[in-house]
């Protein structure tokens, strides 16, 4: 009986582990995510904690996460995002791994929960 309530303790200390993540970035950290992506995506995509997406097939990226885990964007911008949303272009651009870093600790702090 004892093994299995440590299951769910474990399980929470996981969960606010992950939690913890985006708030551990450095606040210079989240100022160039939010820079990163007001030059590379704000023009289709909401990129704060409201507001609607200039392209409205575009998701705002405090939604992400319900889609995807923020994870799986490391390698993608990384090494280049090519796709858009239904007949719009996204720009291409690369970053290096410590944009990447930036834009992902960035997005991870104004996800919706």
């Amino acid at each position: 009986m004892i093994r299995f309530a440590a299951r769910p303790l474990a399980l929470l200390a996981l969960l606010l582990l992950g939690a913890g993540v985006a708030q551990a970035a450095s606040p210079e950290t989240l100022r160039r995510g939010a820079a990163i992506a007001r030059a590379n995506c704000s023009t289709c995509h909401a990129i704060g904690r409201t507001g609607a997406s200039p392209n409205p097939k575009s998701p705002p990226f405090r939604e992400l996460s319900r889609r995807y885990p923020l994870s799986n964007l490391e390698e993608a911008l990384g090494e280049g995002i090519v796709v858009g949303h239904e007949g719009v272009e996204m720009p291409q651009f690369r970053l290096d791994t410590a944009q990447v870093e930036a834009l992902l600790a960035y997005l991870g702090s104004i996800q919706k929960r």
